[in-house]
């Protein structure tokens, strides 16, 4: 099992920036192969932003979010990042961090979550 843990979620203004943190641990981290931050807007699905392979530095990212978003992978840490730009009112969301063995997340283990809020 592996354990995630979201934090850096708040709320801030139009154009603004946040940076969200996912510190994972437990003995099976190093046999999942993906980590991926996803959201969940109110009423909406919940939707991938930005998904990484942990062995390596190529990340997908939502058309919606592609030039604002950034994430990245601290493997000494076991942390994965999510710097965010420009923010706009319809990047309000729940944001979640996941972990599994594929990249198409079957079944992942999910973080409790973190609210960003853009006004």
């Amino acid at each position: 099992h592996v354990q995630l843990v979201e934090s850096g979620g708040d709320s801030v203004q139009v154009g603004g920036s946040l940076t969200l943190s996912c510190a994972a641990s437990g003995p099976d981290y190093t046999s999942r192969f993906c980590m991926a931050w996803f959201r969940e807007a109110s009423g909406k699905e919940r939707e991938g932003v930005a998904i990484r392979a942990t062995a390596g530095v190529t990340t997908r990212y939502a058309d919606s979010v592609l030039g604002r978003f950034t994430a990245s992978l601290d493997s000494t840490k076991n942390t994965l990042f999510l710097q965010m730009n420009s923010l706009k009112p319809e990047d309000t969301a729940m944001y979640y961090c996941a972990i599994d063995h594929w990249c198409t997340f079957p079944r992942p283990n999910w973080g409790q979550g973190t609210q960003v809020t853009v006004s």
